[in-house]
């Protein structure tokens, strides 16, 4: 839901901040005051092509800013996590105009492409109007609104879950088709398995050989190492440091009367002669192990060789051979399955392909039986906004089924005769901007809950209407509201006094240009206004009353 919409230099706006909560809010004004231009913001922050002309006069750039909870929106909140733009349930859209034609945009205070911009917003907002960027004209979002209206959420998963069978066993036999020579593949797998398995290949095996190999490659210095350190243990070529250790001690004892912290040192001296006996035996186990062996070393030498030239052939650390090999293998395995699974596989896909086509029949009944029931409902609401013995029609056109599709067997056009006697044509082709705004709004009202947007606006809705009929569409409208938020810019009181909330635009000018200005009413100016509405320039005494009455049966 949109909570807040704020324009500064923007056409004629200065600057504006608009607060939105649930239900039907109304957005009225004098012709030429700039209501529209809060539906032009919205279209900009929606992703539409910059347009320097909406830069107000002597401004460098106009900036629009956005903030959305996504609470009602999960499609939306699960694009923003997928694309990394998350923040909590929060959700901003900001967007620069330049003057000399350039633009910018963020969302959620991280710098975002149009694209991302336009992909976000059809998730938030759904604008109905005179402009090319509606959601309903498209037959993508035409199509996932019948689905929604008709509930075929089960019927939809099956043939997805077709299709995406079916994809997967054809990408697998083009996998196995552009193998080649399965055969010479299998002679090549088989020398270089037969290679490496004449080394052992275990981790634990290359790191005891590459320590075996160092031992043996620094033997001589090895070994004069512990004959020196045993010659100075043992007293080989003089005194030894335990005969040392030994007369230390004896001279401190005959001391020890005297002192008694002379006993913590004696102790401290005795588990050093302990540990230096203990040194000596390790010494001598680890010199009687040393021993110059060149033909064992060239052996250890040669193997270490092997493995290192292997490990360069195949590009990777000599202890990654075994993982390269292990490999080898099971693509070995596979490809001597390679012919039989590849016929397995054309009786897969054909199964597959029946039942996509089981799916797809039985979603596309349910669809045409919802199609019905959407284009009677729709066709009963446009009558009743005025455009009796106009027609709405849902048209499924059915897809060639050599490959399965995901989205079903067919797609969906709406069309609309706006009068009788007229054939009926595309939405999208629908000439009249306020005919095309009732339209939509007759279809939002027919799928009422059906569509995911949580945030609709209609602009001039009531273009060309009056009376009754104008009391009906702010009926519609407010129900709408129930379920959905609803912006509506309009013209009509009748429309204007069945909003929960109120706008009102009004322009002056300043300095030799026009400014406009945007106002939340409270319920005395929004009298006020209904009056004007109603009255025209000059507001009658007859005028408030007829406001009064309005705003009686209404007002939340």
């Amino acid at each position: 839901m949109l909570r807040r919409l704020a324009i500064r230099d923007f056409a004629v706006v200065t600057a504006s901040e608009l607060e939105f909560g649930p239900g039907m809010t109304v957005i009225s004004g004098e012709t030429g005051a700039g209501k529209s231009l809060l539906v032009d913001a919205l279209g900009f922050l929606s992703g539409l092509r910059a347009d320097a002309g909406m830069v107000r006069h002597g401004a460098s750039r106009a900036e629009l800013h956005a903030e959305f909870d996504t609470a009602d929106a999960p499609a939306a909140l699960a694009w923003l996590r997928e694309q990394e733009f998350d923040e909590g349930q929060a959700c901003t859209l900001r967007r620069t105009l330049r003057a000399d034609g350039g633009s910018r945009a963020w969302i959620n205070g991280r710098p975002a492409t149009l694209s991302q911009l336009s992909q976000l917003a059809g998730l938030l907002v759904e604008i109905h109007g005179q402009h090319e960027h509606q959601a309903l004209l498209e037959k993508s979002s035409q199509l996932a609104l019948l689905d929604a209206f008709g509930g075929h959420d089960r019927e939809l998963a099956a043939v997805r879950g077709a299709a995406a069978r079916w994809s997967a066993l054809e990408r697998e036999r083009d996998t196995l088709s552009r193998t080649g020579d399965v055969a010479e593949r299998i002679a090549w797998l088989d020398h270089q398995i037969g290679e490496l398995d004449r080394e052992d290949l275990r981790p634990e095996a290359i790191e005891a050989l590459v320590a075996g190999h160092r031992r043996l490659a620094h033997a001589a210095g090895l070994m004069a190492a512990c004959d020196g350190a045993l010659s100075a243990l043992s007293g080989d070529d003089g005194p030894s440091l335990l005969d040392g250790l030994e007369r230390l001690r004896g001279g401190l004892a005959r001391e020890r009367a005297h002192e008694p912290r002379l006993d913590e040192v004696d102790a401290l001296l005795d588990s050093a002669a302990i540990q230096l006996g203990e040194a000596a035996l390790a010494l001598q186990r680890i010199r009687d192990d040393l021993d110059l062996d060149p033909a064992r070393f060239e052996e250890l030498d040669a193997t270490l060789g092997r493995l290192h030239d292997l490990a360069r052939k195949h590009r990777v650390a000599p202890g990654e051979l075994e993982a390269r090999r292990d490999a080898f293998e099971a693509e070995r395995e596979s490809l001597l399955d390679a012919g039989a699974r590849l016929q397995g596989l054309d009786a897969e896909i054909a199964a597959a392909a029946e039942a996509w086509r089981s799916a797809a029949d039985a979603l596309g009944r349910a669809r045409a039986a919802a199609a019905e029931r959407l284009s009677a409902a729709t066709t009963a609401l446009i009558a009743e906004l005025g455009m009796g013995g106009g027609r709405f029609e849902v048209a499924l056109e059915p897809l060639a089924r050599d490959r399965p599709d995901p989205q079903g067997g067919e797609r969906a056009e709406f069309l609309v005769s706006a009068n009788a006697g007229q054939p009926p044509r595309p939405l999208r082709r629908v000439a009249s901007g306020g005919e095309l705004s009732r339209i939509s709004l007759a279809i939002e009202v027919a799928a009422l809950g059906s569509d995911a947007v949580p945030t609709m606006v209609f602009d001039e809705v009531d273009s060309g209407i009056g009376g009754a009929v104008a009391e009906i569409v702010g009926q519609k409208l407010r129900a709408l509201g129930a379920s959905r938020q609803v912006l509506c810019v309009t013209h009509l009181p009748q429309v204007a006094a069945q909003g929960h909330a109120h706008y009102r635009v009004s322009k002056a000018d300043r300095d030799g240009l026009t400014h406009s200005s945007v106002e939340l009413l409270g319920p005395k100016q929004r009298q006020e206004e209904l009056a004007r509405m109603l009255g025209g320039v000059e507001v009658s005494r007859e005028a408030r009353a007829a406001a009064r009455r309005l705003l009686a049966g209404h007002v939340a």
